[in-house]
């Protein structure tokens, strides 16, 4: 009997996060982040090899397969480093810092991202994917790893220098680009760089690859309703379209792919992320509430399908992403050859489905590095089903059911295939996103299902993921609530709780985002220059403690934070919490007038501020018909700039009203709904009409 070969186990066997667990059989002796690596580089005078990813990360995948699997190249990186691996979804904060570091050093950041460093975190070497050989002046991990041996055998002085100039760089990064405060004039500033890079052919911003990027469309729409400027929507609305109709699409089982690789939006990278899901979401939402067009109301309840389906936890959280790859391949689960569709179909759907989703026998699926087609096919539109059933002569109504019942059927097939992986940790920043979303979304659609979604997610965290002394945590996966929290929890999830406010209009949830922002203050506000650190004022020493605002995949934690101040403001009457918001707009003005694309968010922000905005007050029964009425018409209009309160005239009345003593004296007139409607610090007569509340609110 031939004895099995003992499998590879490294120290990653006992962690929660997916990521770490996949490379937790690899020959590499992987360390997670912690004392304990630390000290073994130290003692024995290694430096440490840092890989960070995350589990969805093709080209993670790839550099694994390739190199850490590799018995060779394992040896070499044991003998060499004390080797650590990071989840950047875990550990936002060791990810951000040394992505910094990889973009000073070489121009560019990505993942898999790869820092050699001192056993005391000091780094001298950046890059992202290496491959296992030099191949095309990219060096490979068997001439790399000797080099390093060398250099911090023979030349340390040299690496001494390379350390000490990056920690100088980085503390001057660290203060951000303070400025004057930021005012009106950013908002022309950024329409007119987002109009300059704006794809006149396809939509959205730049080549390739392209990104929907929500928070340019919601700054946009912003716009729009500030100047009436018909090129802002028009970009929104061409953007939206061409990438509901693309293959970033799912149009089998709904839901984002996390961009696309050609202008087009045909052809995607296939992983899902609930951030996108998120973000996208109330971009649609909004849309749907500035046009009254039904395909944007459609869209977002066909991502909210996925996100129930999909992405949500037996106890209500949302789980954070799905890979591209399965069964070794990209995109494997989502295209299909043109016999499998006629296979699944009756001939009449295959008929009108393959044409209508643009399929060709010898596939519309290219590969990404040869353009070389591959057989199978990525269901897309290149027209609208209206559209599309005028030209086949149908009616849209006859014409959408054959189409729908088709994709049912391939739906069912395709779920017989092996899925993706699916990244199922629970972040809080994430959450927080989706709560913001499905709150936004219940509002505007009415559809109280959105909202006990919310409702479950934000419950879940607010109860499993804090510690002992309510602070909140970071990352919940199998049962352990872990991480200290970072900005973007606290800021995300106060969104979070304040959409859901203003949609259910209950106090408990105004009174939790509250609480949240007491607590951000205490431990994340810089006193000195104004704006919020990433990380706690008792968190984890790194080499500097960061600052950012940058809107990138998903807006920063101070963008959100300054939001959430000017509406937390107009809803309690505190100043202060403007004047802070105004605080963190100056501490990165500089960055926002340099490049004012990176931070819509924030420019979203200082569109708030400078107004119109209006503060809403209804006085009513809320399970009255006249106090319903108003609210939802209220919600009927696209009023990004407002904030709306309800004081119920029952014992709820008495909370709120703690909450925001500025309306103790508001009564109902007649004993009917009532509306006090304040616009640029300037209040008006009550109403009870609901036109005249319209006419007050410029709608």
């Amino acid at each position: 009997m031939t004895k099995r070969k003992r499998k590879h186990v490294n120290q990653l066997i006992h962690e929660k996060s997916p990521y770490l667990l996949q490379h937790a059989n690899n020959p590499v002796n992987w360390f997670p982040w912690g004392d304990k690596a630390f000290a073994k580089a130290k003692k024995e005078d290694k430096p440490i090899f840092l890989s960070i990813g995350y589990s969805t990360c093709h080209w993670c995948h790839v550099m694994e397969r390739e190199s850490f699997e590799n018995s060779r190249i394992a040896k070499l990186m044991n003998d060499a480093f004390v080797n650590i691996k990071v989840d950047r979804e875990e550990r936002p904060d060791i990810d951000s810092l040394y992505m910094s570091v990889a973009q000073m050093m070489t121009g560019g950041g990505g993942w898999p991202l790869t820092i050699i460093m001192t056993p005391d975190k000091r780094p001298f070497f950046a890059a992202t994917y290496i491959p296992p050989e030099s191949r095309f002046g990219r060096i490979g991990m068997d001439e790399l790893i000797p080099e390093i041996q060398r250099l911090w055998k023979q030349d340390r002085k040299r690496l001494d220098t390379i350390t000490k100039n990056i920690q100088e760089s980085l503390e001057t990064l660290a203060q951000g680009s303070s400025g004057a405060q930021l005012e009106e004039g950013v908002l022309e500033l950024a329409f007119d760089r987002l109009q300059e890079r704006f794809d006149e052919q396809y939509g959205g911003f730049g080549f390739r690859p392209k990104f929907p990027s929500p928070h340019n469309l919601m700054f946009l729409l912003r716009y729009w309703k500030r100047t009436q400027n018909g090129d802002a929507l028009r970009m929104v609305e061409k953007t939206l379209q061409a990438v509901r109709l693309g293959g970033i699409f799912d149009h089998v089982g709904f839901g984002f792919h996390r961009y696309s690789t050609d202008p087009k939006w045909l052809l995607p990278h296939f992983e899902k992320m609930l951030y996108d899901q998120a973000m996208l979401t109330m971009a649609y939402a909004e849309a749907y509430q500035a046009t009254k067009k039904d395909e944007y109301g459609q869209t977002v309840r066909e991502i909210i399908t996925y996100v129930r389906r999909d992405m949500t936890s037996p106890e209500g959280g949302f789980y954070s992403a799905e890979d591209a790859d399965s069964e070794g391949e990209e995109g494997k689960f989502y295209v299909w050859t043109e016999e499998e569709v006629r296979k699944v179909l009756s001939k009449k759907e295959a008929e009108v489905y393959l044409k209508v989703y643009n399929f060709t026998t010898d596939g519309n699926f290219l590969d990404e590095a040869t353009g070389k087609r591959m057989g199978t096919n990525i269901p897309h539109l290149q027209k609208s089903l209206a559209a599309e059933a005028k030209e086949q002569k149908m009616t849209e109504k006859a014409f959408i059911k054959i189409l729908e019942e088709a994709r049912k059927k391939l739906f069912t097939i395709r779920e017989q295939r092996i899925h993706p992986h699916k990244d199922d940790k629970i972040l809080t920043d994430w959450n927080g996103l989706m709560i913001a979303a499905l709150a936004k979304a219940a509002r505007v659609l009415d559809e109280p299902i959105f909202f006990e979604a919310a409702k479950h997610a934000a419950t879940f965290v607010l109860t499993q993921m804090q510690n002992e002394e309510g602070r909140l945590l970071h990352r919940y996966r199998d049962g352990e609530a872990a991480i200290p929290a970072f900005l973007d929890d606290y800021a995300f999830m106060i969104w979070g709780l304040l959409e859901l406010y203003e949609t259910t209009l209950e106090p408990e949830y105004l009174q939790k985002a509250i609480d949240l922002n007491t607590e951000l203050f205490a431990h994340f506000w810089d006193e000195t220059h104004g704006g919020f650190f990433f990380t706690a004022d008792d968190a984890e020493d790194l080499l500097v403690r960061k600052k950012d605002a940058y809107d990138g995949a998903i807006p920063s934690g101070n963008s959100v934070a300054m939001l959430n101040l000017l509406r937390l403001a107009r809803i309690t009457a505190e100043s202060d919490l403007e004047l802070k918001a105004a605080k963190i707009g100056q501490a990165f003005a500089g960055d926002v007038l340099s490049t004012p694309p990176g931070f819509t968010l924030m420019i979203s922000s200082v569109d708030f501020a400078v107004g119109p905005n209006f503060e809403i007050v209804i006085v009513g029964d809320p399970a009255a018909l006249d106090t319903q009425t108003m609210v939802k018409t209220i919600n009927n209009q696209f009023l990004p700039n407002k904030v709306t309160l309800l004081i119920p005239t029952d014992d709820n009345g008495e909370v709120l009203m703690k909450l925001a003593p500025f309306t103790k004296d508001y009564k109902p007139i007649d004993g009917k709904a009532t509306a006090f409607v304040c616009a640029n610090h300037v209040c008006q007569r009550p109403t009870t009409d609901v036109k005249t509340m319209l006419k007050l609110l410029g709608s």
